[in-house]
């Protein structure tokens, strides 16, 4: 989120300067090799770095030299307790208390919990000898199209009540909302809780859609029908109605628990929230019983190929991905995995070592393998050559974690294949019957 921000506020003509105490990241920085995956971030990051837009150091005082606006977009990590660790986002407030010297806005990019604006304002003035105001400016970029989102916002939403801070802000925005698309001014909480709020509503609808196909399983619908047959409603609305494995990433589920944090902390029972986080966990791993049935309860000696590592497609986030658990489960069922993702699998070899076999295409990581797991819809895996599988694979069986390809099209290739919400097709039984 940092980097996309200062990147996409250079390409808008602005100085920038980026500050991390990372030196190794910073270095990597300064040698134009960007440390994370987001499509198109790379053709903005080079080109504002070449026109001296775009700067990076590890030094504070260097950094926000001639600054007249302060972007905060650091970590907030869940706790044990699922509130928000703030401690990095006020020891930064801390630091730049005795360093301001002329009067600049400080912006809470993060994801912080209400009434965090007041908790930094507060660690600053400590030390300030100069104005400053705080904002809070929450972040709704979505990993995958992070750069679009951010030229080309829905609505900015900034949480302040100092006019002068408002001009600023406004100046700073005004070329990304020239279409006409909103910024919308509220106070500070008001503000932390929109991000939240936000959040937790899109949880709670793939949630709900998840638990519509737990359902369609039992009574013999098919999800997809359902999904289209409530998305065409303009008061719901099509996006986020696809069933799955659950939601994960770096926003969504601790989003979800500082909010049910913050309402346990209120001294209120949030009990939408808290079945949201309880079927998102089962959900994760949903495939791992039909998986352990299919091969009569023993997973022992089976090799299992897993398509798809990152939380969600055209990122390497691999914070709360469903794979990771599913992997888990099935190493610790006795099975042997393979797996292959196009831009995950270094962050995946950094948590689970030589656990796990790391194919250098999606058809390798097939060779020789019992069955298919298919646990994030990269495109590269929609349309697949089948005739390659089918010499690849030992059994033509696939477990599709997100419905990736249409059931009767699995029928017709002689495929045994499992998805969300919808039926199950067992060749091997059919054949028989």
């Amino acid at each position: 989120m940092g980097l996309v921000t200062g990147t996409c506020f250079a390409e808008t003509g602005n100085q920038v300067t980026c500050v991390d105490i990372d030196e190794r990241k910073v270095e990597k920085l300064n040698n134009g090799i960007i440390p994370i995956y987001e499509p198109g971030l790379d053709v903005l990051f080079h080109r504002n770095v070449e026109e001296g837009r775009l700067k990076f150091t590890t030094d504070l005082v260097e950094g926000i030299k001639g600054a007249e606006v302060i972007f905060l977009a650091l970590p907030t990590p869940p706790g044990e307790d699922g509130s928000a660790d703030l401690k990095y986002i006020l020891k930064v407030a801390s630091d730049l208390g005795p360093i301001l010297n002329q009067y600049v806005v400080v912006v809470d990019k993060s994801t912080v919990p209400v009434g965090t604006a007041e908790k930094v304002h507060a660690h600053i003035a400590d030390n300030a000898k100069v104005e400053f105001d705080v904002v809070s400016n929450p972040e709704f970029l979505r990993e995958g199209v992070a750069v679009e989102d951010f030229m080309k916002p829905d609505r900015v939403v900034i949480g302040t009540r100092s006019e002068r801070a408002k001009g600023v802000m406004n100046r700073l925005y005004a070329p990304l909302v020239r279409q006409g698309n909103p910024v919308i001014f509220m106070d500070e909480r008001s503000a932390e809780m929109t991000k939240y709020a936000a959040n937790a509503f899109l949880a709670t609808k793939i949630t709900f859609m998840n638990e519509i196909a737990n359902l369609c399983e039992r009574v013999g619908a098919n999800v997809d029908d359902i999904r289209r047959g409530i998305g065409t409603d303009s008061r719901i609305g099509k996006r986020f109605l696809f069933a799955g494995i659950g939601y994960g990433g770096s926003c969504f589920p601790k989003d979800v628990q500082a909010l049910a944090k913050t309402a346990q902390d209120y001294q209120y029972d949030f009990k939408v929230l808290k079945s949201v986080m309880q079927v998102n966990y089962s959900q994760k791993t949903k495939l791992i019983p039909q998986i352990v049935e299919h091969f009569d309860g023993n997973l022992r000696g089976k090799t299992i190929a897993v398509w798809g590592l990152a939380f969600k497609p055209y990122t390497d986030d691999i914070r709360e991905a469903p794979a990771l658990d599913n992997i888990k489960a099935l190493l610790e069922a006795g099975a042997k995995v393979t797996a292959y993702d196009p831009e995950a699998m270094e962050n995946v070899r950094n948590i689970l070592g030589n656990q796990i076999t790391y194919a250098h295409t999606s058809y390798a990581a097939l060779d020789d393998a019992d069955a298919l797991v298919i646990m994030t819809e990269w495109p590269l895996f929609r349309t697949p050559d089948f005739d390659k599988m089918n010499l690849l694979l030992k059994n033509k069986v696939i477990f599709d974690g997100r419905n990736v390809y249409e059931v009767d099209q699995m029928r017709e290739l002689g495929y045994t294949y499992y998805s969300i919400g919808r039926e199950a097709v067992n060749v091997s039984v059919e054949q028989k019957v």
